[in-house]
């Protein structure tokens, strides 16, 4: 049987940022961390190695795949920042016109750092997430 590698864990969320070699990145990891806790309101956790992950939802496809995932979250990746939201959600696209400077994956929006994003629509797309996953998967 399938099994999910990311998991919510106990791991601790500040021990992971402190150990990111770029100090911008720490930094930036930091300020997501304050901007995606206020923003949902859930506490910080760890999912797999390296997702903060905040909230979490409960999926079951057509297929029968199903498991847990985080309602959104974050990623201080080498290359980019990868910022995890709702795949599925059509307002996403609508949103990130006005986003700034990003690129996207299948489920991820990809940037290289928070000054190059509109932090108001970040906190709008954290929440249209939030909103869209509790619509979608109302039983939680």
């Amino acid at each position: 049987m399938y099994e999910l590698k990311t998991k919510e864990t106990e791991n601790s969320v500040i021990e992971f940022i402190e150990k990111v070699d770029s100090l911008k990145k720490r930094e930036d990891a930091y300020k997501l961390l304050d901007i995606f806790t206020e923003t949902t309101g859930y506490p910080a956790k760890m999912w797999g190695p390296s997702i903060i992950g905040f909230g979490s939802y409960h999926y079951k496809y057509e297929s029968g795949h199903e498991g847990d995932a985080p309602l959104v979250g974050f990623s201080p990746r080498k290359a980019k920042i990868s910022l995890y939201f709702a795949p599925g959600d059509t307002k996403r696209e609508e949103l990130l016109k006005d986003f700034g400077k990003y690129t996207t994956g299948k489920a991820c929006v990809y940037i290289n750092k928070v000054a190059d994003i509109n932090v108001n629509v970040l906190k709008e797309l954290i929440n249209q997430s939030v909103l869209f996953l509790k619509k979608t998967y109302p039983n939680q």
